[in-house]
């Protein structure tokens, strides 16, 4: 029989414990109680107070152009004559700018003066070519801006990343916008508010034919979708729309709309007829 040595004193069951150990088990260093702190704890890291700010909610693609439209404002040094005229105070409203005949070639003159713009990103499509290389790919985006009152612009922009080419296509609608005349041109039309359009207009782009008849108050705008965001842009309350040809291709018929309000504001007017349709070119004063 083999004696107990004096190594196995305090060992039971015939196991060597593990060095400082409590019970047969390797505790957590730094730990108490032998279990690893969760991460954010009390027990475990501590809070760092005073050091990176609490981030807010996350801002809507729309709020974060128009945070950057907002800092290139404040960065922006104006080239153009226009420009100048308007950093100067010379214009003031985008009536002033508009008719002074001279070119529009810089966007933040949009944001400066008209600071309530709405903008709609309407399509977005991929568009592919071959080239030695292999397929190319970029991004078409088409993008309407207006202020619901007598404001509208188009813009249509390809590149090869989304978010950029989303920001250059409403540059180049805010560098296209145009004014519209209103008012309140159907026969059936009793009331003294510009509502619709003041008379008949058509346009066309490709094969896509667009005609806007006035309509009276309580109709709506009866149009697809596409239409309906260009009219409530430029602040067109009720309207009716006939169309030819391949109405399926977005930008056709978004620019062959926009060629149809374009001429409500260069169609020449009879003698008379300003007072008896109530018409309005441009923002409506209050």
């Amino acid at each position: 029989m083999s004696e107990v040595t004096p190594d196995n004193k305090g060992n039971q069951g015939g196991k060597t414990p593990y060095k400082g150990s409590q019970g047969g088990k390797t505790p957590y260093k730094g730990s108490q109680g032998g279990k690893p702190p969760y991460k954010g704890s009390q027990g475990g890291k501590t809070q760092q107070q005073g050091g990176r700010p609490q981030r807010g909610p996350p801002l809507s693609p729309a709020q974060q152009r128009r945070r950057a439209a907002e800092e290139r404002i404040s960065k922006w040094s104006p080239k153009t004559e226009l420009g100048k005229m308007v950093v100067s105070g010379e214009v003031t409203t985008i009536d002033q700018a508009l008719a002074s005949g001279l070119p529009l070639r810089e966007p933040p003159i949009v944001d400066l003066l008209l600071p309530d713009l709405m903008e709609e990103v309407i399509d977005i499509h991929m568009v592919q070519r071959m080239s030695d290389s292999g397929r190319r790919v970029r991004f078409a985006v088409t993008t309407m801006v207006g202020n619901g009152n007598g404001i509208v612009g188009l813009g249509r922009v390809s590149g090869k990343l989304v978010r950029p080419t989303i920001t250059k296509a409403l540059d180049r609608a805010k560098m296209n916008i145009i004014e519209i005349r209103r008012g309140s041109g159907s026969w059936e039309s009793s009331t003294t508010v510009p509502n619709s359009l003041p008379f008949e207009v058509s346009g066309r782009t490709g094969s896509t034919r667009v005609t806007i008849k006035p309509a009276p108050p309580g109709v709506g705008l009866v149009t697809n979708q596409v239409g309906q965001i260009m009219l409530r842009l430029a602040g067109v309350e009720d309207a009716w729309s006939f169309t030819k040809g391949q109405t399926q291709t977005i930008y056709n018929f978004a620019s062959a709309m926009f060629k149809a309000l374009e001429k409500t504001s260069t169609t020449k007017l009879l003698p008379g007829q300003r007072d008896f349709h109530n018409m309005v070119k441009g923002a409506k004063q209050e």
